[in-house]
Protein backbone atom coordinates (compact mmCIF):
# COMPACT_ATOMS: atom_id res chain seq x y z
CA UNK A 1 0.00 0.00 0.00
CA UNK A 2 1.53 3.46 -0.94
CA UNK A 3 1.97 5.73 1.77
CA UNK A 4 -0.04 8.54 0.40
CA UNK A 5 -3.63 7.54 1.15
CA UNK A 6 -5.10 10.38 -0.74
CA UNK A 7 -6.26 9.32 -4.53
CA UNK A 8 -6.85 5.66 -2.94
CA UNK A 9 -9.72 3.88 -3.07
CA UNK A 10 -12.67 4.72 -0.09
CA UNK A 11 -11.61 0.84 0.35
CA UNK A 12 -8.10 2.03 1.11
CA UNK A 13 -8.88 5.12 2.59
CA UNK A 14 -10.95 3.43 5.08
CA UNK A 15 -8.66 0.31 5.78
CA UNK A 16 -5.89 3.11 6.26
CA UNK A 17 -8.05 4.95 9.39
CA UNK A 18 -8.83 1.28 10.82
CA UNK A 19 -5.69 0.39 11.21
CA UNK A 20 -4.19 3.81 12.21
CA UNK A 21 -2.86 4.47 15.41
CA UNK A 22 -0.82 2.03 18.29
CA UNK A 23 -1.87 0.43 21.08
CA UNK A 24 0.52 1.84 23.18
CA UNK A 25 -1.40 4.45 24.95
CA UNK A 26 -4.19 2.35 25.62
CA UNK A 27 -5.99 1.52 28.75
CA UNK A 28 -5.08 -1.96 30.34
CA UNK A 29 -8.47 -3.06 31.54
CA UNK A 30 -8.94 -4.32 34.68
CA UNK A 31 -10.09 -7.68 35.03
CA UNK A 32 -13.28 -8.75 33.92
CA UNK A 33 -13.66 -12.13 34.47
CA UNK A 34 -16.58 -13.80 36.60
CA UNK A 35 -15.85 -14.88 39.63
CA UNK A 36 -19.08 -16.75 40.33
CA UNK A 37 -18.42 -20.77 40.71
CA UNK A 38 -19.32 -23.23 37.64
CA UNK A 39 -23.14 -24.55 37.28
CA UNK A 40 -23.57 -28.08 38.71
CA UNK A 41 -25.79 -29.06 36.34
CA UNK A 42 -24.71 -31.85 35.52
CA UNK A 43 -24.12 -32.81 32.03
CA UNK A 44 -25.37 -36.77 30.67
CA UNK A 45 -22.90 -39.62 31.94
CA UNK A 46 -22.45 -42.63 30.22
CA UNK A 47 -24.54 -45.56 31.07
CA UNK A 48 -21.85 -47.92 31.43
CA UNK A 49 -20.23 -47.32 35.20
CA UNK A 50 -16.40 -47.78 33.76
CA UNK A 51 -16.68 -45.49 31.56
CA UNK A 52 -18.46 -42.57 33.44
CA UNK A 53 -17.25 -39.11 34.15
CA UNK A 54 -16.17 -38.14 37.53
CA UNK A 55 -18.29 -35.12 39.41
CA UNK A 56 -15.61 -32.60 38.10
CA UNK A 57 -16.18 -33.59 34.31
CA UNK A 58 -19.39 -33.66 34.18
CA UNK A 59 -20.57 -29.96 34.73
CA UNK A 60 -21.79 -27.64 32.10
CA UNK A 61 -20.16 -24.02 32.12
CA UNK A 62 -21.80 -20.66 33.58
CA UNK A 63 -18.88 -18.87 34.07
CA UNK A 64 -15.04 -19.82 34.61
CA UNK A 65 -13.42 -20.68 38.44
CA UNK A 66 -10.78 -18.51 39.67
CA UNK A 67 -7.94 -20.81 40.16
CA UNK A 68 -6.55 -23.99 38.72
CA UNK A 69 -6.64 -24.88 35.59
CA UNK A 70 -10.19 -26.03 33.79
CA UNK A 71 -11.01 -27.27 30.20
CA UNK A 72 -14.19 -26.19 28.89
CA UNK A 73 -15.41 -27.82 25.46
CA UNK A 74 -16.93 -25.10 23.87
CA UNK A 75 -18.22 -27.36 20.47
CA UNK A 76 -17.46 -30.97 19.58
CA UNK A 77 -18.84 -31.74 16.57
CA UNK A 78 -16.08 -31.95 13.69
CA UNK A 79 -17.12 -30.85 10.46
CA UNK A 80 -18.23 -27.63 8.98
CA UNK A 81 -22.20 -28.34 8.75
CA UNK A 82 -24.30 -26.66 11.47
CA UNK A 83 -26.04 -29.37 14.30
CA UNK A 84 -28.55 -29.16 16.55
CA UNK A 85 -26.78 -31.50 18.16
CA UNK A 86 -23.16 -29.41 18.93
CA UNK A 87 -21.49 -26.69 17.95
CA UNK A 88 -18.71 -25.89 15.56
CA UNK A 89 -15.11 -26.90 17.28
CA UNK A 90 -13.77 -24.91 19.81
CA UNK A 91 -12.10 -25.04 23.29
CA UNK A 92 -11.11 -22.79 26.12
CA UNK A 93 -8.24 -23.55 28.57
CA UNK A 94 -9.12 -21.35 31.96
CA UNK A 95 -6.04 -20.74 34.18
CA UNK A 96 -6.76 -18.85 37.31
CA UNK A 97 -9.25 -17.03 35.74
CA UNK A 98 -7.65 -16.51 32.43
CA UNK A 99 -9.06 -17.83 28.97
CA UNK A 100 -7.02 -19.52 26.37
CA UNK A 101 -9.00 -20.33 23.58
CA UNK A 102 -8.23 -23.12 21.03
CA UNK A 103 -9.84 -23.07 17.74
CA UNK A 104 -12.74 -21.01 16.34
CA UNK A 105 -15.27 -23.06 14.78
CA UNK A 106 -18.86 -21.29 13.88
CA UNK A 107 -20.23 -19.23 16.70
CA UNK A 108 -17.12 -19.42 18.99
CA UNK A 109 -18.18 -16.10 20.78
CA UNK A 110 -21.05 -17.04 21.83
CA UNK A 111 -20.14 -20.44 23.17
CA UNK A 112 -17.68 -18.20 25.16
CA UNK A 113 -20.65 -16.57 26.52
CA UNK A 114 -22.50 -19.23 27.21
CA UNK A 115 -19.75 -20.34 29.19
CA UNK A 116 -19.38 -17.45 31.30
CA UNK A 117 -16.07 -15.70 29.67
CA UNK A 118 -16.01 -12.00 29.38
CA UNK A 119 -14.98 -11.06 25.84
CA UNK A 120 -12.77 -8.48 26.91
CA UNK A 121 -10.85 -10.66 28.50
CA UNK A 122 -9.52 -12.76 25.68
CA UNK A 123 -5.95 -12.15 25.50
CA UNK A 124 -4.72 -15.84 23.28
CA UNK A 125 -6.04 -17.33 20.68
CA UNK A 126 -4.37 -20.71 19.01
CA UNK A 127 -5.78 -22.25 15.83
CA UNK A 128 -4.28 -25.84 15.11
CA UNK A 129 -5.19 -25.70 11.19
CA UNK A 130 -6.76 -23.82 8.83
CA UNK A 131 -9.84 -25.72 8.22
CA UNK A 132 -13.37 -24.01 8.13
CA UNK A 133 -14.56 -25.91 10.84
CA UNK A 134 -11.62 -24.26 12.94
CA UNK A 135 -11.12 -20.80 11.70
CA UNK A 136 -14.26 -19.94 10.51
CA UNK A 137 -14.81 -17.60 13.39
CA UNK A 138 -11.20 -16.38 14.04
CA UNK A 139 -11.46 -12.81 12.96
CA UNK A 140 -15.34 -12.42 14.45
CA UNK A 141 -14.67 -13.57 17.56
CA UNK A 142 -11.81 -11.01 17.97
CA UNK A 143 -13.93 -8.11 16.16
CA UNK A 144 -17.10 -9.02 18.70
CA UNK A 145 -14.54 -8.91 21.51
CA UNK A 146 -13.95 -5.76 20.26
CA UNK A 147 -17.27 -4.70 20.12
CA UNK A 148 -17.70 -5.96 23.73
CA UNK A 149 -15.25 -3.35 24.95
CA UNK A 150 -12.19 -5.36 24.32
CA UNK A 151 -9.48 -2.23 24.91
CA UNK A 152 -6.37 -4.69 24.99
CA UNK A 153 -4.33 -6.37 22.43
CA UNK A 154 -5.11 -10.34 21.52
CA UNK A 155 -2.50 -13.04 20.14
CA UNK A 156 -3.45 -15.09 17.80
CA UNK A 157 -1.07 -18.07 17.14
CA UNK A 158 -1.14 -21.09 14.38
CA UNK A 159 -0.47 -21.51 10.84
CA UNK A 160 0.94 -19.27 8.10
CA UNK A 161 -1.72 -17.36 6.40
CA UNK A 162 -3.52 -15.80 9.71
CA UNK A 163 -2.17 -12.29 9.09
CA UNK A 164 -3.79 -12.67 5.61
CA UNK A 165 -6.93 -13.40 6.53
CA UNK A 166 -7.34 -10.59 9.28
CA UNK A 167 -6.06 -8.43 6.87
CA UNK A 168 -8.75 -9.39 4.76
CA UNK A 169 -11.51 -9.41 7.50
CA UNK A 170 -10.38 -5.55 7.94
CA UNK A 171 -10.94 -5.05 4.69
CA UNK A 172 -14.00 -6.64 4.53
CA UNK A 173 -15.46 -5.06 7.78
CA UNK A 174 -13.77 -1.41 6.60
CA UNK A 175 -17.42 0.56 7.40
CA UNK A 176 -18.31 -1.11 10.49
CA UNK A 177 -14.87 -0.72 11.97
CA UNK A 178 -14.77 2.97 10.97
CA UNK A 179 -18.16 3.58 12.08
CA UNK A 180 -17.76 2.29 15.56
CA UNK A 181 -14.58 3.48 16.08
CA UNK A 182 -15.96 7.31 14.87
CA UNK A 183 -19.94 6.75 16.31
CA UNK A 184 -18.73 4.64 19.49
CA UNK A 185 -15.37 5.73 20.76
CA UNK A 186 -13.51 2.09 19.92
CA UNK A 187 -9.82 2.66 19.85
CA UNK A 188 -8.38 1.17 16.29
CA UNK A 189 -8.72 -2.42 15.83
CA UNK A 190 -5.86 -3.59 14.04
CA UNK A 191 -3.52 -2.63 16.15
CA UNK A 192 -4.80 -4.44 18.76
CA UNK A 193 -3.86 -8.24 17.32
CA UNK A 194 -0.39 -9.75 17.28
CA UNK A 195 0.22 -12.83 14.98
CA UNK A 196 2.39 -14.60 15.73
CA UNK A 197 2.62 -17.44 12.46
CA UNK A 198 4.87 -20.72 12.45
CA UNK A 199 5.30 -24.22 10.58
CA UNK A 200 6.66 -26.46 12.22
CA UNK A 201 7.02 -28.04 16.27
CA UNK A 202 7.88 -25.19 19.07
CA UNK A 203 7.15 -23.27 22.00
CA UNK A 204 4.73 -21.19 21.16
CA UNK A 205 4.15 -19.07 24.06
CA UNK A 206 4.61 -18.62 27.99
CA UNK A 207 4.11 -16.75 30.31
CA UNK A 208 3.10 -16.69 34.44
CA UNK A 209 0.23 -18.89 34.24
CA UNK A 210 1.40 -21.31 31.27
CA UNK A 211 3.81 -22.95 28.81
CA UNK A 212 2.31 -24.18 25.39
CA UNK A 213 4.32 -26.03 22.69
CA UNK A 214 3.31 -27.31 19.35
CA UNK A 215 3.83 -30.63 17.25
CA UNK A 216 3.03 -31.30 13.70
CA UNK A 217 0.46 -33.54 13.49
CA UNK A 218 -1.21 -35.56 9.64
CA UNK A 219 -4.18 -34.07 8.79
CA UNK A 220 -3.49 -35.35 4.99
CA UNK A 221 -3.41 -32.32 2.67
CA UNK A 222 -3.88 -29.84 5.46
CA UNK A 223 -0.40 -28.91 6.06
CA UNK A 224 1.10 -27.71 8.61
CA UNK A 225 -1.71 -28.88 11.20
CA UNK A 226 -0.66 -28.67 14.93
CA UNK A 227 -0.75 -29.89 18.19
CA UNK A 228 -0.57 -28.10 21.38
CA UNK A 229 0.42 -28.63 24.76
CA UNK A 230 -0.28 -26.60 27.29
CA UNK A 231 1.67 -26.90 31.11
CA UNK A 232 0.43 -25.23 33.64
CA UNK A 233 1.04 -25.69 37.63
CA UNK A 234 -1.29 -28.23 38.46
CA UNK A 235 -2.16 -29.93 34.94
CA UNK A 236 -1.02 -30.79 31.71
CA UNK A 237 -3.65 -30.54 28.65
CA UNK A 238 -2.99 -31.72 24.92
CA UNK A 239 -5.24 -30.93 22.23
CA UNK A 240 -4.73 -33.47 19.17
CA UNK A 241 -5.95 -31.20 17.03
CA UNK A 242 -7.28 -32.64 13.73
CA UNK A 243 -5.69 -35.81 12.66
CA UNK A 244 -5.00 -39.44 11.00
CA UNK A 245 -3.57 -42.13 13.35
CA UNK A 246 -0.24 -40.57 14.22
CA UNK A 247 1.65 -42.68 17.14
CA UNK A 248 4.39 -40.16 17.86
CA UNK A 249 1.30 -37.75 19.19
CA UNK A 250 1.60 -40.01 22.14
CA UNK A 251 5.05 -39.33 22.85
CA UNK A 252 4.10 -35.25 22.78
CA UNK A 253 1.03 -36.08 25.00
CA UNK A 254 3.08 -38.30 27.20
CA UNK A 255 2.41 -38.36 31.15
CA UNK A 256 -0.62 -35.65 30.02
CA UNK A 257 -3.58 -35.27 32.84
CA UNK A 258 -5.94 -34.68 30.31
CA UNK A 259 -5.85 -35.58 26.20
CA UNK A 260 -8.32 -34.01 24.04
CA UNK A 261 -8.53 -36.25 21.26
CA UNK A 262 -10.27 -35.71 18.16
CA UNK A 263 -12.50 -39.10 16.90
CA UNK A 264 -14.22 -40.69 13.86
CA UNK A 265 -16.73 -43.59 13.96
CA UNK A 266 -16.42 -46.00 10.98
CA UNK A 267 -19.48 -47.79 11.74
CA UNK A 268 -21.43 -44.49 11.29
CA UNK A 269 -19.81 -43.39 7.71
CA UNK A 270 -21.70 -45.67 5.67
CA UNK A 271 -24.91 -44.29 7.04
CA UNK A 272 -23.58 -41.12 6.61
CA UNK A 273 -22.78 -41.12 2.65
CA UNK A 274 -26.10 -42.38 2.05
CA UNK A 275 -27.01 -38.80 2.51
CA UNK A 276 -24.32 -37.10 0.56
CA UNK A 277 -23.68 -36.45 -3.12
CA UNK A 278 -20.07 -36.58 -3.23
CA UNK A 279 -19.79 -39.96 -0.80
CA UNK A 280 -16.47 -41.60 -2.65
CA UNK A 281 -14.79 -38.47 -2.39
CA UNK A 282 -15.85 -37.52 1.37
CA UNK A 283 -15.41 -40.81 2.81
CA UNK A 284 -11.57 -41.12 1.39
CA UNK A 285 -11.03 -37.78 2.94
CA UNK A 286 -12.66 -38.50 6.19
CA UNK A 287 -10.80 -41.78 6.75
CA UNK A 288 -7.18 -40.49 5.42
CA UNK A 289 -7.73 -36.87 7.68
CA UNK A 290 -8.84 -38.44 10.89
CA UNK A 291 -8.75 -41.10 13.67
CA UNK A 292 -10.94 -44.33 14.45
CA UNK A 293 -12.09 -44.56 18.13
CA UNK A 294 -9.80 -47.85 18.83
CA UNK A 295 -6.52 -45.89 17.34
CA UNK A 296 -7.53 -42.95 19.61
CA UNK A 297 -7.54 -45.39 22.27
CA UNK A 298 -4.26 -46.87 21.51
CA UNK A 299 -2.86 -43.16 20.99
CA UNK A 300 -4.46 -42.81 24.68
CA UNK A 301 -2.83 -45.80 26.29
CA UNK A 302 0.80 -45.31 25.04
CA UNK A 303 1.24 -41.82 26.13
CA UNK A 304 -0.52 -42.84 29.80
CA UNK A 305 -2.99 -40.16 29.96
CA UNK A 306 -5.49 -39.49 33.03
CA UNK A 307 -8.16 -38.59 30.98
CA UNK A 308 -9.05 -38.91 27.62
CA UNK A 309 -11.62 -36.93 26.37
CA UNK A 310 -13.55 -37.59 23.17
CA UNK A 311 -14.30 -34.44 20.98
CA UNK A 312 -14.38 -33.38 17.23
CA UNK A 313 -16.98 -36.33 16.81
CA UNK A 314 -16.94 -38.03 12.61
CA UNK A 315 -19.68 -38.07 12.27
CA UNK A 316 -20.93 -35.22 15.25
CA UNK A 317 -24.85 -34.78 13.91
CA UNK A 318 -26.31 -38.46 14.63
CA UNK A 319 -27.98 -38.45 18.09
CA UNK A 320 -28.03 -42.30 16.98
CA UNK A 321 -24.78 -42.56 18.25
CA UNK A 322 -24.69 -43.32 21.80
CA UNK A 323 -21.53 -42.46 24.05
CA UNK A 324 -20.85 -46.93 24.66
CA UNK A 325 -20.70 -46.66 20.80
CA UNK A 326 -18.14 -43.86 21.37
CA UNK A 327 -15.91 -45.37 23.64
CA UNK A 328 -16.09 -49.72 22.95
CA UNK A 329 -13.13 -49.59 20.77
CA UNK A 330 -11.41 -47.28 22.55
CA UNK A 331 -11.88 -49.32 25.64
CA UNK A 332 -10.48 -52.29 23.89
CA UNK A 333 -6.58 -50.55 24.78
CA UNK A 334 -7.57 -47.91 27.02
CA UNK A 335 -8.08 -48.72 30.56
CA UNK A 336 -7.76 -44.87 32.13
CA UNK A 337 -10.98 -42.49 32.23
CA UNK A 338 -12.82 -41.78 29.33
CA UNK A 339 -15.01 -38.69 28.83
CA UNK A 340 -17.23 -38.27 25.75
CA UNK A 341 -17.07 -34.49 25.32
CA UNK A 342 -20.17 -32.68 25.66
CA UNK A 343 -21.19 -28.59 24.59
CA UNK A 344 -19.98 -26.55 27.27
CA UNK A 345 -19.02 -29.23 29.93
CA UNK A 346 -16.39 -28.54 32.69
CA UNK A 347 -13.14 -30.76 33.15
Amino acid sequence: MSDQPFGRSRRDFMRIAVTAGSTAALPWLKDAQAQTPASTNAATAPANAANATAPSTGQLATAHPPQGTHLILLGTKGGPTPSDLRAAPANVLVVDGQPYVVDCGNGVALQLTKAGIKLPGLRDIFLTHHHSDHNADLGNLVFLAWATGLHTPVNLYGPPRITRMIDDFVDMNAIDLEVRMREEGRPAFRPLINIHEFDGPRLVMEDERVKVTSMLVDHYTIKPAFAYRFETRDRTVVFSGDTTYYPPLAEFAKGADVLVHEVMYLPALQKLMKTVDNAPTLLDHLVKSHTSTEQVGKIAAAAGVKTLVLSHFVPGGDPAITDEMWTADVRQHFSGEIVVGKDLQVI
